[in-house]
């Protein structure tokens, strides 16, 4: 059985807010598939887009401190001084290039893709992946504990209650086509 918890990934924003990317992405972690990582920024810019969508300031706090407290070792510190010397199209993403240097990360697992350019990453060792493509690899990479890892999520479905073809059905949605069809068909 091939392990990769060493293979480590810097999670943005746009794939820890929508529930059932986080969902996933944290199971397949909590699997040790791989060590996820965040920058603080990360999780102020979570806050904002709850708040924006009118989760209570309680509730959204309530979320992140939940997310830090099952991976205590993925909120990376002291990245900062890093940030000035990094060119990416957006100035407002060094702090997640900047988080997976100071990590020794593998990836970026990020929906904007545009924004960390192939080239530029591939002089830090680095590679921006969507969370499709990350998740199928890491289903590829072993596929018995990514469906119990995705057998598990499903179980913890509550509010409301889903079935393991509900839930393949909202990854769809969400974007996780490629994802959604691997799992299914290894279930």
């Amino acid at each position: 059985m091939i392990h990769s918890v060493r293979f480590t990934a810097v999670l943005d924003t746009n794939v820890i807010y929508p529930l059932v990317i986080r969902d996933i992405l944290l199971w397949f972690a909590n699997y040790d598939l791989y060590t996820p990582k965040w920058s603080e920024t990360v999780f102020e810019e979570w806050k904002r887009v709850m708040l924006r969508k009118e989760i209570t300031e309680k509730e959204a706090d309530k979320r992140i401190a939940v997310v830090n407290a099952a991976f205590p070792d993925a909120l990376v510190q002291h990245y900062g001084s890093l940030m000035a010397a990094l060119q990416l199209p957006d100035e407002d993403d060094r702090h997640l290039m900047a988080a997976a240097i100071k990590t020794n990360a593998n990836v970026i697992v990020t929906n904007n893709l545009k924004d960390f350019p192939d080239e530029y990453l591939k002089t830090f060792g680095l590679k921006a992946k969507a969370p499709d493509d990350f998740l199928t690899d890491l289903i590829d990479l072993n596929p018995e504990q990514a469906v119990a890892a995705f057998r598990e999520m499903v179980l913890n479905k509550r509010n409301p209650p889903l079935d393991e073809y509900e839930v393949l059905d909202r990854l769809r949605a969400a974007g996780l086509e490629d994802t959604a069809n691997y799992l299914h068909s290894q279930i």
